[in-house]
């Protein structure tokens, strides 16, 4: 019944006939937008006049569909180029006349002719693929079936190991409740009071050891519950990583434009100084930057450079200290000495407040010609320096999983740079997979070698003034050059102060920045 309801809808009826008795349209007229049994038909194909001018097409719903909506006319013609019907003032007089044109007849054909060379290219690939699909399959569910195995080999090992030392112990311990119970029995059957007495003092040590038996307390104290302790702390870490590996891959398999495996995550991404304080300094692997010193401000401007290239993307994750003003992004590297110079893209920590900095130049001018307002006068510009910089920066929203706005604490933030996209992407990392994104910035398209960047800048909580070193004590003593004083005296290059600390030396060294 379905079926024939379906058909009955699909039939085109005659305009032209009576309401009482329409019959099945033959041919449809696009410009006169009517359909035509084979009696209203006649007209149209003995007519020269309108068998030259009324194209005639296979029964159809028009719905107003034939005429140009803007000049009114028949559409008579298809461009090619935006894939669309227009009418012939279209194709002469309006935005498709320097188009691609064809009658709808060449452009059937043409189309047609496409779609059966794409429809064989999509039937080879297709099977190309599922040869591929089918290995890629067996291959990963090969890899993740050794993962599982082994995690769960790995867990009902250290299971076992445990169950097994500690019901042996607690057999043990069962052992002298079931001595101090025959040994009450005993006792108790006794009926000799000097025999009694005589088996005493044995009963009451059996009971006194049982009294002490503690059933839920694990292994007895020793070298073999050290042992076993040791040995479960080593598997233990040993499955955490084998869970962790299996975890991660299993989110590369489910989303792996977002939890691809990190690059550069060990010595091939390092750190980069282009514009180093006084009192900073790296590590010997160039990962950690540390602020040791009890001067005023001090910054660091360094670029993260690495011996890989990623061809779609780049991630990186920074550790940074809580008390610091920091940004992190992209850089132009020619002007990385001097950010005022170049295009930037970052996000901006200063005083806990988070805001997003983009920073951009007309394409037409190059982006080492400094703009006003950064040392060189309009009036001394050529036309071509007098370029635009565009910067922008705006307040980001930090909000919790409560949805409350928050004062950001953000130990890691891991960055993701989406070539392809133009887009770089923050995120709160706040586990191992867990991350909260912070924003995404859009990036114009442009020529410029952009390369990633971190500022840092630290400033003494004692608010010391570069031309002072403060003790820990608190003493302050003044600076000039390598001699240093109180309000009293000098003192010499090697001097100590009341305290015992040395004058001039290192009070406090902390990490303020490092690669993860």
């Amino acid at each position: 019944m379905s079926d024939n309801i379906q058909k009955d809808t699909q039939v085109i009826l005659c305009d032209m006939c009576t309401e009482e008795d329409r019959k099945p349209a033959r041919k449809t007229c696009r410009k006169c937008e009517i359909s035509m049994c084979v009696q209203h038909l006649q007209t149209h194909l003995t007519t020269p006049i309108l068998l030259q001018t009324h194209p005639l097409t296979d029964p159809m719903a028009l719905c107003g569909t034939t005429k140009c909506p803007q000049h009114g006319k028949l559409l008579e013609y298809y461009c090619l180029d935006d894939l669309t019907c227009v009418c012939v003032s279209c194709a002469i007089e309006d935005q498709h006349r320097l188009h691609n044109m064809k009658t709808f007849s060449t452009a059937h054909k043409e189309l047609m002719e496409k779609l059966n060379a794409e429809q064989q290219a999509l039937l080879v690939k297709t099977d190309d693929e599922n040869v591929s699909l089918e290995k890629w399959e067996k291959s990963e569910r090969e890899k993740l079936g050794r993962s599982s195995v082994r995690l769960i080999e790995a867990v009902t090992n250290l299971r076992d190991i445990a169950l097994t030392s500690v019901q042996s112990s607690v057999s043990a311990r069962m052992v002298s409740i079931k001595t101090s119970k025959s040994s009450i029995q005993a006792a108790q059957k006794e009926k000799d009071s000097f025999r009694f007495l005589q088996m005493y003092s044995q009963v009451h040590q059996d009971v006194e050891k049982a009294k002490a038996a503690d059933l839920r307390k694990g292994l007895e104290p020793g070298s073999d519950r050290d042992k076993l302790v040791q040995e479960i702390r080593q598997k233990g870490e040993k499955m955490v990583k084998q869970a962790d590996h299996l975890c991660g891959s299993l989110l590369s398999l489910v989303d792996p434009e977002n939890h691809q495996e990190l690059v550069a995550t060990s010595s091939d991404l390092i750190f980069d100084p282009q514009i180093f304080g006084p009192s900073m300094s790296l590590s010997t692997d160039n990962r950690k930057v540390f602020y040791s010193s009890w001067l005023g401000q001090c910054s660091a401007t360094l670029l993260l450079r690495s011996t890989q290239t990623v061809p779609n993307f780049q991630r990186w994750i920074i550790s940074l200290s809580q008390d610091s003003d920091w940004t992190i992004g992209l850089c132009d590297k020619q002007s990385a000495k001097n950010l005022k110079d170049g295009h930037v893209y970052g996000l901006c920590c200063k005083g806990n407040q988070l805001s997003s900095l983009t920073k951009e130049f007309d394409d037409c001018c190059d982006a080492s010609v400094k703009p006003q307002g950064f040392g060189l006068l309009k009036a001394d510009m050529t036309k071509t320096e007098q370029k635009q910089c565009k910067v922008s920066s705006e307040l980001v929203t930090y909000q919790d999983m409560n949805g409350d706005e928050a004062v950001p604490q953000l130990e890691k933030v891991e960055v993701f740079w989406n070539f392809p996209a133009s887009t770089l992407s923050f995120f709160n990392r706040t586990g191992q997979y867990q991350r909260e994104e912070i924003i995404t910035i859009k990036m114009s398209i442009n020529n410029w070698d952009l390369v990633p960047f971190v500022q840092v800048i630290k400033e003494n909580g004692q608010n010391v003034s570069q031309h002072q070193w403060q003790c820990p004590c608190g003493k302050t003593y003044r600076k000039n050059g390598n001699q240093y004083s109180d309000r009293r005296r000098a003192f010499s290059h090697q001097s100590y102060c009341s305290c015992g600390a040395f004058i001039g030396g290192i009070c406090t060294t902390e990490m303020v920045c490092e690669l993860v």
